[in-house]
């Protein structure tokens, strides 16, 4: 008697939870006071079913070999600079083999030494005699073009993913496809030019200073002296709006991004305009006060994606580690900067290949076919139960209905994503859970032959057919969980619903119908069973 009046309560508590859990996915809006102290999550659809975004990304991963080229064109320069070593000029060619002009052959036994020492990924492919000296072609090792292709790949994806999570999106589904490809589905994106934006961003922040000898004509035709290249600088005019201006950029990056450990939206109070603050981590932020320090009453430009957008005269030396960027910003333009700059940058740019944008109403009629599917399948089932055990089969169908809002509740308290499979997997686990009753059943008529009484045949039936039940349901939830582990987007939907439904059908099936049939043979003294 004690015991089935808790597990009476046990039944009463899992219900009573499930629909606290089930009632924001019901009611279109709550009570001001439920956020307080209850759940607000609703059951998340996949993108299948509420409609979004299907892209296909190609890594361009040559390019960033090429930029690795470019980055150590320039490390070569200080460090033949700082070793003494005489050189005419070391330039990035096409491709990413790195251009090195020597006066003679002394020099490039000097170049040889440095590049041993310094860059052992580095490998001499040719030297040859030009007019001016010794060209000397300098590439990378075979397994470092590989090794930074592999990591370009990785990073893109950890970066478009830290991107799409601040950015909003419930329960996106992004993963490699290939060898250099990323499959990215957005559920429910309403503003898909944003959303690709966002994505293909490369976001290189670089810090560079201006080339105060140069003109802004000379930068505009291009009449450029060597060590200097012409960038686009956004300007923002009050009359005329904002323009596009040559600015000419001295070609060595002084800081770049890589060090940013925060970017927020600020506003400027004077001119009531958003700007974007940047923090950098300890070293960023005594690189940048050396920069500054050295720099003083010069200008420093802040290049994003090859786009200038100021180039404010430094005042004194900054320390503190932080710095602002400065535009004609909306705030949302504002808001997506913020984003990638702490998502980190791109290592190389990602090609959009496919783009498919799937409606909500195609997401309706995948529901509505659902549901009619799940009525059809519950329907015939409890008609069958009801006409082959009667009674019991109303005890049966009593908690096959149980089952589903359990499920149901269990989505939207893990918060996770309810799929067409998804669907399908509900679907099956309400023949499962029948299974059940019927193997209980079964096992209850046998013992009603052999002579014992109901509640003898109720306990037999119950303690023999659960072990049978929870050795199938057991490797069912083995496979379930193989299927979430190794599965993708669709087949993890599938694998969820199958596992939550396992659960709440073992639960239902086994303890639910075991407390009816107790209450009645014990407190209704029922002396037949209908079964």
């Amino acid at each position: 008697m004690k015991s089935l009046k808790w597990r009476a309560a046990l039944i009463g508590v899992v219900l009573l939870v499930g629909l606290v859990y089930l009632i924001p996915s019901l009611s279109p809006s709550l009570p001001p006071w439920w956020g307080g102290f209850l759940p607000k999550d609703r059951i998340h659809l996949g993108l299948d079913l509420q409609g979004g975004m299907h892209l296909v990304l190609e890594v361009e991963a040559d390019k960033a070999v090429e930029n690795s080229a470019d980055r150590l064109s320039e490390d070569i320069k200080a460090a033949l600079r700082e070793q003494k070593v005489p050189f005419i000029r070391v330039e990035k060619a096409q491709g990413w083999d790195i251009h090195v002009l020597v006066a003679g052959a002394e020099a490039q036994g000097e170049l040889n030494r440095v590049i041993e020492k310094n860059y052992p990924v580095l490998k001499a492919v040719r030297a040859e005699t030009v007019a001016e000296g010794i060209l000397v072609v300098l590439g990378f090792q075979d397994s470092e073009v590989q090794h930074i292709k592999k990591l370009a790949r990785a990073q893109a994806l950890e970066t478009i993913r830290n991107r799409i999570d601040q950015f909003g999106v419930t329960e996106p589904d992004i993963r490699p496809q290939g060898d250099d490809r990323i499959l990215v589905q957005l559920p429910g994106v309403k503003d898909p030019q944003r959303a690709v934006a966002l994505i293909g961003k490369t976001a290189l922040l670089e810090f560079k200073l201006v080339a105060e000898d140069v003109s802004a004509d000379m930068a505009k035709e291009g009449r450029l002296p060597p060590g200097t290249k012409s960038f686009p600088m956004k300007v923002g005019d009050p009359v005329r709006g904002q323009r596009i201006e040559q600015i000419a950029l001295r070609d060595r990056t002084l800081l770049t991004g890589e060090y940013i450990t925060n970017a927020e939206v600020r506003i400027d109070t004077q001119y009531n305009t958003p700007y974007v603050s940047l923090e950098f981590d300890s070293q960023g932020a005594r690189i940048f006060e050396r920069v500054t320090g050295d720099n003083v009453r010069k200008r420093l430009a802040i290049v994003l994606d090859g786009t200038v957008y100021s180039a404010p005269v430094i005042q004194e030396k900054i320390g503190g580690g932080k710095a602002s960027i400065t535009g004609s910003f909306t705030m949302e333009e504002a808001r997506d900067l913020a984003i990638v700059l702490r998502a980190g940058a791109l290592p190389a740019p990602v090609l959009i290949l496919e783009q498919r944008t799937v409606g909500p109403s195609l997401g309706r009629d995948s529901i509505r076919q659902g549901l009619i599917a799940s009525l059809l399948a519950g329907i015939t089932t409890i008609i069958f139960m009801v006409m082959y055990y009667r009674l019991s089969g109303v005890i049966a169908d009593l908690a096959l209905l149980l089952n589903i809002p359990l499920i149901m509740a269990c989505l939207a308290a893990f918060q996770a994503t309810l799929t067409l499979p998804g669907i399908a997997g509900i679907i099956l686990t309400v023949g499962m859970a029948v299974d059940a009753n019927v193997l209980i059943f079964e096992r209850i008529r046998e013992e009603l032959r052999l002579g014992k009484s109901p509640r003898a045949a109720v306990e037999t039936g119950y303690s023999r057919a659960t072990l049978t039940i929870l050795d199938s349901n057991v490797t069912t939830l083995i496979a379930a969980v193989v299927l979430f582990q190794f599965g993708t987007g669709p087949v993890r939907g599938f694998a969820v619903t199958l596992t939550i439904g396992i659960l709440a059908s073992m639960f239902t099936a086994v303890v639910a119908t075991r407390v009816v049939f107790d209450y009645l043979l014990i407190y209704r003294r029922v002396r037949t069973l209908s079964i």
